[in-house]
């Protein structure tokens, strides 16, 4: 009898690191228009098979094809594509902002655009988003001012959460944008607890939930979809899966071994797996879960497959663990230039408006920069009052944080 081998444990690696060339041929994408679209009432095991395809739209010459076409009006296309050249460009400003000390932590979204700008199309005034840090298309897309989104960042006196959240963690209620956690994976379970609260009493209104795929490790993530189950809440539950955590890809959330949507089943929650980089794939695959929801039928788990072109935040440098091509590889193109072929090709855009368009919104981004650092930044004027850390934690301010006020001189 042979002694037995010393064990040893599996360490799951990406396929291209610093210095290799991307490779994406065993990323399998079905043809545009390819994927079916089920009934809203269809049962969840009749559509496993959603879990395991990417629905599609735009095809490479930029039309849009197949069983989810055709929801959006040309004037809802140029609107989606001016809140996604809005937010690249509040990404550019505020990012070099950073770099210039103005405040203290950015969170990009480029390459992520068509995933939040155009799902919160698909909603309705008073549905709830529980979003990550890299969803704030949903504000850009409600019309949310963007110098408080910029006060925000700067923690200046203007600031609508008085320097009391990281910067880009946001919070509006009357735009649907429920308080940021930075612990993640809270998203879920809040999503879950508020759709259930708004069946409770009786209201129409449906809530999203939002994490990425690294966050799928995370406790929460199985809570959550165990409650959303269990009591069909008419909640949306979105992974943004974009390759890479803060600095592990997603195979270490065992993202290779099926896939993230396929984890619904074991819920029997219906799971549809969307091109992320698609704005018309993601429209129609949120106004599917949504009118799901609001029918009484419960929830939905959705995948966007997208990639993280920048870093995951001010404080990484992605050059450290992935190639730097990787981006310009990633097969299922860049969100802005695909809907702007789309348009041109349906005689709706030209690159003459979208260098126009281009301009003005620059214009503008820079006009609300410009009065919210009149406001302040990190490094130069007002910031909010110390008195404030007091506030709101209490509905009625009790006796002991009113003397803890008095002794800190507030």
């Amino acid at each position: 009898m042979t002694a037995p081998r010393p064990l040893s444990l599996h360490v799951p690696e990406p396929g291209c690191r610093p210095g290799d060339t991307p490779d994406f041929s065993d990323f399998e994408i079905p043809r545009a228009g390819a994927v079916r679209r089920p009934a809203i009432d269809e049962a969840p095991e009749d559509m496993r098979d959603m879990a395991f395809s990417v629905v599609r739209v735009l095809n490479k010459a930029g039309e849009a094809v197949g069983p989810w076409a055709g929801l959006l009006d040309a004037e809802a296309l140029r609107t989606g594509l001016r809140h996604m050249l809005t937010l690249r460009q509040f990404d550019e400003r505020m990012l070099k902002a950073q770099r210039q000390g103005k405040t203290s932590f950015y969170m990009q979204h480029l390459g992520e655009e068509a995933v939040s700008c155009a799902f919160h199309m698909a909603l309705q005034d008073g549905d709830m988003h529980f979003p990550t840090y890299r969803q704030a298309g949903l504000l850009i897309a409600s019309g949310y001012p963007m110098t408080d989104m910029m006060n925000q960042i700067y923690s200046n006196a203007a600031d609508p959460l008085k320097g009391r959240q990281l910067p880009v963690m946001y919070s509006a209620r009357d735009h649907g944008f429920f308080t940021i956690s930075g612990n993640l994976g809270t998203q879920f379970i809040q999503a879950v607890g508020w759709a259930m609260a708004s069946a409770i009493s009786n209201d129409t209104k449906i809530a999203a939930g939002w994490i990425g795929d690294g966050s799928t490790s995370e406790s929460d993530f199985h809570a959550a979809m165990v409650f959303a189950s269990s009591y069909k809440a008419p909640v949306i539950l979105n992974i943004v899966n974009n390759q890479w955590a803060i600095s592990t890809f997603q195979g270490v959330a065992r993202g290779g071994a099926v896939t993230f949507a396929a984890r619904g089943h074991g819920f029997g929650i219906p799971s549809i797996r969307v091109d992320g980089n698609d704005y018309l794939a993601v429209h129609a695959v949120a106004s599917w879960a949504a009118e799901r929801a609001r029918s009484g039928l419960g929830p939905t788990l959705i995948e966007h497959v997208t990639y993280r072109a920048g870093g995951h935040s001010t404080s990484d440098d992605p050059s450290a663990y992935r190639s730097k091509e990787e981006f310009s590889a990633w097969p299922l193109g860049e969100p802005i230039d695909r809907l702007k072929r789309h348009l041109i090709t349906i005689g709706e855009w030209s690159e003459e408006r979208h260098t126009q368009a281009l301009a003005e919104i620059t214009d503008e981004v820079r006009a609300c920069q410009k009065k919210a650092e009149a406001n302040g930044t990190l490094i130069s004027g007002p910031k909010p009052s110390p008195r404030s850390m007091f506030d709101d934690v209490y509905a009625e301010m009790p006796p002991h944080l009113q003397r803890q006020r008095q002794e800190a001189g507030f």
